[in-house]
């Protein structure tokens, strides 16, 4: 518009000069004229320049943004199948624990199924060799009757009670049995088992320490017994339940130390891994 004005100001000029001004005049003024044409050419180009750049730079402002868009919608897209892949790990950890769990259980109920054969077996003689002089008093007694003693109850039938009971929690009376299967059968070969399933039931009413001293029991008492890895491996976990993280740790690697073989190593390498200790 500056310029424009200058031109009609310029053009006024030149008329009042072509009436009284000189020929030397009329050529200054006609090569002002050209000079403002051409610098409102110059400020044309100039301003077609500035908005064609405007133009550019919105665009790559609006790409920009796409891209960022796009971006964080590829970080969640990973985030989130990050996130299932450790939920999907998780489930597989805890499925092979489960797994292991359910061996043990199998391999050592199987074991305590042929135990139990073998001390039935072992009543059985004695009591069929009594069964033939059964109502014959011995030389010099005397028969009162009425005054039978009640039989004992079957050491057999008081440990699989106590099993059964564990088995379903409730472990009151399963350690009640087992205490009173020990109790008359300190020497038999379910007397490791029955000290064990105490130990066991005592860990799952969380008494930790209180199945810290029963597992020793199992392992002093019994050191050849298949019972003493488990009863190690429980004392590990008592002990971390406990807070005792350092003793734990001993517990599990003796475990690796000497029963490497055994299913409770395995179990025993899984928890040392999950509190970040290494193990060969």
């Amino acid at each position: 518009m500056r310029i424009l004005k200058s031109l009609a100001v310029v053009a006024a000029v030149m008329l009042t000069a072509a009436r009284c001004a000189s020929t030397s005049d009329l050529e200054t003024a006609q090569n002002r004229i050209g000079e403002l044409q051409e610098e409102l050419a110059n400020v044309k180009r100039t301003s077609s320049s500035k908005e064609e750049v405007q133009n550019v730079n919105v665009r790559i402002a609006e790409q920009t943004e796409q891209l960022l868009k796009s971006n964080a919608t590829l970080v969640a897209k990973v985030a989130s199948i990050e996130e299932t892949i450790q939920t999907a790990q998780g489930g597989i950890e805890q499925n092979n624990y489960r797994l292991d769990r359910l061996a043990q259980q199998v391999a050592q109920q199987q074991r305590d199924l042929e135990a139990l054969k073998a001390v039935i077996a072992s009543l059985q003689a004695p009591s069929n060799a009594s069964a033939s002089t059964e109502g014959q008093p011995a030389t010099g007694e005397m028969t009162v009757p009425g005054n039978a003693t009640t039989p004992a109850a079957d050491p057999m039938e008081t440990y699989q009670a106590a099993y059964r009971d564990y088995q379903r929690g409730n472990y009151d009376l399963a350690i009640e049995g087992f205490r009173e299967f020990l109790s008359t059968n300190a020497n038999s070969d379910l007397a490791d088992n029955a000290s064990y399933w105490v130990g066991e039931s005592l860990f799952s009413q969380k008494k930790y320490r209180e199945a810290i001293e029963q597992f020793d029991s199992v392992v002093n008492r019994y050191p050849r017994s298949d019972k003493v890895p488990g009863a190690l491996l429980k004392k590990g976990y008592a002990y971390i339940n406990l807070g005792e993280k350092a003793q734990g740790v001993v517990q599990l690697q003796y475990v690796l130390h000497e029963h490497p073989k055994s299913q409770e190593a395995a179990l025993a390498r899984q928890k040392l891994k999950q509190l970040g200790i290494e193990t060969k």
